[in-house]
């Protein structure tokens, strides 16, 4: 009997807050409040935005975030917290989930809450859906189809190819997966895809 169609919630589709990016947008310097909006755009199109408070100048730093879910309003603080960089340059910011009350980087909105993933059941990311024979095909061509996003990594602004005189084991990966890419020719590609 085959298995009943299932179709998951995928982390990748949902609203996402990222740590990330609110150091970047200046939210996490140290003993500031700062208010904004965080807006999310699919095609050139709204899909959701949401008001947002960073207060890092209190003993316990927050983020609040204030929106709508189905016309009801939602409004509740989500604690972050730092630890020192084990590189001994300044602090690493945590969102520290208020239900499974686990550090984490992102939070990610299912059923109308920004939480930690462990928090909601049933949910996988893109490539736990794929089936055996797409992930063999992005193992072998998928650096093919990404090279731009690859070379965009490689030239990042801060991106530390060599430290000590030696290669970054991440400048290395890249490059490997750089040259994987570059080896294959049209006629490679087309004999993969209709032959597997």
């Amino acid at each position: 009997m085959p298995k009943p169609n299932t179709f998951p919630t995928l982390y990748n589709e949902v609203l996402q807050i990222n740590i990330s990016k609110l150091k970047e947008w200046g939210y996490l310097n140290a003993k500031l409040t700062k208010k904004g909006a965080i807006t999310w755009s699919s095609n050139g199109e709204k899909t959701g935005s949401i008001s947002i408070t960073v207060s890092t100048y209190t003993k316990e730093p927050y983020i609040e975030l204030d929106y709508k879910f189905n016309g009801d309003p939602r409004k509740y603080n989500v604690r972050l917290v730092s630890l020192p960089s084990n590189l001994g340059k300044g602090r690493i910011w945590y969102f520290l989930c208020p239900v499974t009350n686990k550090r984490c980087r992102k939070l990610y909105s299912i059923g109308g809450y920004f939480l930690h993933r462990e928090a909601f059941n049933g949910c996988m990311y893109d490539s736990q859906i794929q089936s055996k024979k797409y992930r063999e095909l992005d193992k072998t061509l998928g650096a093919y189809f990404k090279t731009d996003e690859l070379y965009e990594q490689l030239y990042k602004k801060h991106f530390k190819k060599y430290y000590k005189g030696k290669p970054t084991k991440r400048y290395l990966r890249l490059i490997e997966k750089i040259n994987n890419a570059e080896r294959f020719t049209g006629n490679d590609i087309e004999r993969l895809l209709m032959f597997g």
